[in-house]
């Protein structure tokens, strides 16, 4: 008798995870989620599949620059100070990591998860309905000058360490290649062989057609808590009951602590609260996906308009949206792209699971059967097909050749 496998989360990690291991076994998949496929965090985000997005935040030299940010109220950097004494914890280790050794060890094992992303998101979607989100597509980030753009040579090392080479314009060039772009941008660093999702939750919603019509199913219901028997998995308690699994699949996101700490471990893991909002039949935007450094957004055109993407704020799970952030990512984007007009705007917030060392957990948790699949921080839409596909082929007793030691869910223990 086939195995049942449940996967708890719909969104891209989940879904893709599930797809695959329908494709590598014979195994019953469930797919379990408080919402439908593709609401979640994999709804909102700037759509890039971003290879190069490798570097991760904790730099050298954040603990010195994080106050002036934090006080600079043109830097989309926010704190919802009532949290922050319960933040504190989680901040102390992940500033802990802004430092060359940590960084480098960290890029390294990012890379494994994004650097071959826009192969991974074809090889999931071929020969099915949902290859049509897929776009290949430049990826440039957009600077001031050669000044602006050589304060950030540490992460282009990085990045050309791991075989990321930009392509560099200046001066009329830039606007030659990207006509809308503002006067005060003065380089452009366009890195090739990248692409986009022209609507990631749509995608997300393609995706989950694709696991059903291979045999998947999908619950609507919040799993609670674990059942286990002599140490392994033997069912998931939900709010729609107990649903019996031979192994489980945390997919998600920051969500998964408070199930990981049903396992008995606690992962210091926080929400990097996103914001998104799309400029709805935009005109005067860009042709591709750029990151404006100045404001540390993306702009990417999609389905319904253009997309601007980014702010990160420290404010827990329950705080609604802060119109500071919203305002001055509008702000920032009519600065990028002066020409920029549009029908209407749509506004989200969402939540990035960001561990404090800022590497995804993949891999099973001792041998219980419960394997994870979460924290993609900033890079969930790009690595979730590679994670699924690592994950699936762990599940079906195929792993893939790939070293994931960086990403054992036991390492916080």
């Amino acid at each position: 008798m086939p195995k049942h496998v449940i996967i708890a989360g719909a969104g891209i990690v989940g879904v893709s995870t599930g797809i695959w291991l329908r494709r590598f076994s014979d195994a019953k998949v469930t797919i379990i989620d408080r919402l439908p496929p593709g609401e979640g965090t994999s709804h909102g985000n700037a759509g890039v599949l971003a290879a190069c997005s490798m570097v991760p935040v904790t730099a050298p030299g954040l603990v010195r620059k994080a106050p002036k940010m934090l006080m600079n109220p043109d830097f989309p950097l926010f704190m919802r100070w009532g949290y922050f004494p319960k933040l504190l914890p989680w901040l102390m280790k992940y500033l802990s990591n802004a430092n060359d050794s940590d960084t480098r060890r960290t890029a390294t094992g990012l890379t494994t998860i994004v650097g071959d992303c826009v192969d991974q998101h074809k090889s999931l979607v071929a020969d099915t309905d949902a290859a049509h989100w897929v776009s290949e597509s430049d990826y440039s980030f957009a600077y001031a000058n050669r000044a602006a753009f050589e304060a950030d040579s540490y992460t282009w090392g990085l990045r050309r360490d791991a075989g990321f080479e930009p392509v560099i314009r200046e001066g009329a060039d830039v606007r030659a290649y990207e006509p809308q772009l503002s006067p005060s941008v003065g380089l452009l660093a366009t890195m090739t062989d990248h692409g986009f999702i022209r609507d990631p939750g749509g995608y997300v919603k393609a995706l989950a057609a694709v696991f059903e019509a291979v045999g998947g199913t999908i619950v609507q219901a919040e799993i609670k808590d674990f059942e286990m028997a002599d140490g392994k998995v033997a069912a998931v308690l939900t709010t729609e009951g107990r649903q019996p699994c031979d192994q489980a699949i945390l997919a998600t996101g920051v969500w998964s602590k408070p199930l990981m700490q049903k396992l008995g471990l606690s992962i210091p893991i926080e929400s990097e609260r996103g914001y998104h909002i799309i400029f709805e039949e935009a005109e005067g935007g860009p042709s591709h996906p750029i990151m404006v450094a100045s404001g540390k957004f993306v702009a990417t055109p999609m389905a319904a308009g253009l997309r601007c993407a980014g702010v990160v704020e420290f404010g827990g799970l329950e705080a609604g949206p802060s119109e500071a952030a919203l305002n001055l990512l509008r702000k920032q984007a009519k600065a990028a792209f002066p020409n920029l007009s549009c029908k209407g705007e749509i506004e989200w917030l969402g939540h990035r699971p960001a561990p404090s060392d800022s590497l995804p957990l993949i891999g099973e948790v001792r041998d219980t059967g419960v394997f994870t699949a979460f924290g993609h921080h900033h890079i969930g839409l790009t690595g979730g097909p590679k994670t699924g596909r690592i994950v699936a082929g762990l599940v079906a007793d195929q792993p893939m050749n790939t070293d994931i030691g960086a990403f054992d869910p036991m390492r916080f223990a």
